[in-house]
């Protein structure tokens, strides 16, 4: 069904106008031969006929479109009046805004929320419907706090009530404190074992960091014990070098003297068979000293 051409201010195009209900048109539709009808009525017209109530042609649900854009437009500027008008309510706005304003308006029958209560009023009138209404919950004027739903409710045993009370309120006390305690035990067991797996990998780092340690305290003494070897034979070196020096100085020196007497040859051949000793010594000395090298 459509709205009811009455509630339109002003004008309304014929072409609006739902060719079954003859209302102004809602959720509209038209079929090929490009007349317009309610979603509802051609839905409930076509499941008895498969021709267009208006001009007779065949026609089936699979044919039947949205509305022209232009159709539409002109169908949604068209300003109506509130359903509740009866009621007070004077609101006039356009045709595509109505259902908006509709469910939140003022005067508007809304069904009261206590249980049982069948009245209807204005939302406007609910609260004030609400504090008097027979069928609202209240509380036991002992100040026992039990809520009445019903008349037989108000000669009920407020000591009973309190103890059921404290015994649902003990009961869920013990469910979350086991819950609670679960729960700690469960995030305890997984730190442990977190702790204990970081302890392991710990423990392992540690004696790899030992081991490596050993490596380098090995080589360190490897290379002390290299590096006095290499020592000791820059010494014999120096050492050596000094004596030949020394020895050179002296065969210089008798050469000289022995130019001046003129007796060249056989004075240095004492000299030169001592300075070929030492370097044969020095010779035999040095591939010695390489062969201890590590």
């Amino acid at each position: 069904m459509g709205y009811d051409i009455e509630r339109f201010v002003g004008y309304v195009n014929e072409g609006l106008l739902c060719c079954i209900c003859r209302d102004v048109l809602e959720d509209p539709l038209q079929g090929p031969c490009e007349h317009a009808y309610c979603a509802s009525c051609i839905h409930g017209w076509l499941v008895h006929h498969h021709i267009c109530p208006e001009d007779r042609q065949a026609l089936d649900i699979a044919l039947l479109r949205p509305l022209y854009r232009y159709m539409r437009n002109d169908l949604n500027r068209l300003q109506i009046q509130c359903k509740n008008r009866e009621g007070g309510c004077e609101i006039v706005c356009s045709l595509e805004s109505i259902d908006r304003h509709e469910r939140v308006c003022e005067y508007a029958l809304v069904s009261c929320s206590n249980a049982g209560c069948p009245a209807q009023v204005e939302r406007c009138n609910l609260e004030t419907h609400m504090a008097v209404c027979e069928y609202r919950n209240k509380e036991c004027p002992n100040g026992c706090g039990y809520t009445i739903l019903s008349a037989k409710d108000v000669q009920h045993n407020c000591i009973a009530e309190l103890k059921t009370e404290i015994e649902l309120l003990r009961s869920e006390m013990i469910c979350r404190v086991e819950e609670t305690k679960h729960e700690m035990e469960s995030r305890l067991d997984s730190q442990r074992r977190h702790m204990v797996q970081k302890e392991s990998l710990l423990q392992n780092e540690i004696e790899e960091l030992k081991s490596q340690m050993s490596r380098v305290m090995s080589d360190v003494h490897s290379l002390t014990a290299a590096e006095r070897r290499h020592q000791e034979e820059l010494e014999q070196a120096e050492l050596e070098k000094r004596e030949l020096t020394e020895l050179l100085k002296s065969l210089q020196k008798e050469c000289r003297l022995n130019n001046i007497d003129g007796s060249k040859k056989p004075a240095c051949f004492q000299p030169l068979t001592r300075l070929e000793s030492l370097k044969r010594k020095s010779r035999e000395v040095s591939p010695l000293k390489e062969g201890q090298q590590p």
